[in-house]
């Protein structure tokens, strides 16, 4: 899922406005963030057993992403809706988004047909790939692969959470940024009702990726969407001298933190309280010079690397049925494979994504 933009998963940017400050912390963030997934993605594959996942909480970055996104998204537009249309809103999110929305659909797509370990699987003829590439492209859910777990994007498995951050984008445009502080915060309540009612029935809060856990994904970006606004609205930014180092060890502790007993409730502790925390340290936290360009590169680098490095999870998943390699390779072969996708997502940057973006933006201008 930006600084003065960002959202889940990713976490795409947006233009800040001139004369507003630029939280970089939270840009550096967000990539360290996207990296953790990364990590999380291998390992699931490796250990079934998320218990015994060190980094078995990764998939908790996306909450994060969440809350990031309804602080940015609130501080960089809050003020600016009233003289703003819609259709310019609607359309700087769709420039900012879609693009790689599109790109990790085209490699989903090819990591399917090319993968050099297995073939796809029986019974996926022309049309029916046709139709699962057209409703990844499109964030249309369409979960009808038992191989990849009824996935809503068969092609592009994160893209779930774009799917909701879509969905977060229209409501804020038409509802949120309309509302009181005071209502904004019963929102909030209720949607922390509604999440524990699922970390507690579900047993966790990793639901929204699947057919059976769908809205699932609802509640975490709904509360986590809200928190995000509220710590903008309530200005409840916190001074302080951790610097990104700090601040990134205290999100490193909620993503890597061991499971427990009651692993729900954990869960349920961090995304509440700890992420809009954790946001709000992040905004008020001073940045050492010499940090500033690596916080902008780990910003710029999360969504592309977010959104192209899933098809790549397929042939690991294969590698492993095939070769059964021992402990001692994957010991290589997974911190090499985050680099080499790392390197991926910064080439899709560079050599596809902003460029694009940039040559929308002066066309829908015109």
């Amino acid at each position: 899922m930006e600084t003065g933009t960002m959202t889940t998963g990713a976490a795409p940017q947006i233009q800040t406005p001139a004369g507003k400050q630029h939280f970089a912390i939270l840009d550096g963030l967000r990539g360290i963030a996207a990296i953790v997934v990364v990590i999380f993605h291998f390992m699931e594959i490796v250990y079934s057993d998320y218990s015994k996942n060190f980094a078995g909480h990764g998939f908790l970055a996306v909450d994060f992403f969440f809350c990031l996104s309804g602080f940015v998204i609130a501080y960089a537009y809050d003020d600016r809706m009233p003289q703003l249309r819609l259709r310019d809103f609607f359309r700087s999110r769709l420039i900012r988004l879609h693009p790689l929305v599109a790109l990790g659909a085209v490699l989903g797509l090819l990591t399917f047909l090319f993968d050099p370990l297995m073939g796809p699987p029986a019974g996926y003829g022309f049309g029916k790939i046709t139709m699962l590439f057209i409703t990844t492209l499109l964030l249309v859910p369409y979960p009808v692969m038992p191989e990849r777990f009824f996935n809503l994007f068969c092609m592009n498995a994160p893209a779930w959470s774009l799917w909701w951050e879509y969905i977060a984008n229209i409501f804020y445009a038409l509802v949120l940024w309309r509302l009181r502080r005071h209502l904004l915060l019963v929102l909030g309540f209720i949607a922390a009702v509604i999440l524990t009612v699922v970390a507690y029935k579900a047993g966790n809060l990793m639901g929204g990726w699947s057919k059976d856990t769908f809205w699932q994904g609802g509640a975490r970006l709904l509360y986590s969407f809200t928190a995000g606004m509220l710590v903008y609205r309530f200005r409840l930014i916190i001074p302080n001298r951790l610097g990104f180092p700090g601040v990134t060890l205290l999100l490193l502790l909620g993503l890597f933190m061991p499971y427990f007993p009651h692993n729900w409730l954990v869960e349920l502790v961090i995304v509440l309280f700890y992420f809009p925390a954790l946001v709000a340290l992040g905004a008020g936290a001073r940045l050492a010079p010499w940090l500033e360009k690596p916080c902008t590169f780990s910003g710029k680098i999360s969504y592309p690397l977010y959104m192209t490095h899933y098809g790549f999870m397929w042939i690991f998943a294969h590698y492993l049925e095939v070769y059964k390699p021992a402990m001692s390779t994957l010991a290589i072969v997974i911190p090499a494979g985050v680099i080499a996708l790392m390197m991926l997502g910064w080439i899709a940057m560079v050599g596809y994504d902003q460029p694009l973006r940039n040559y929308l933006s002066r066309i829908w201008k015109k």
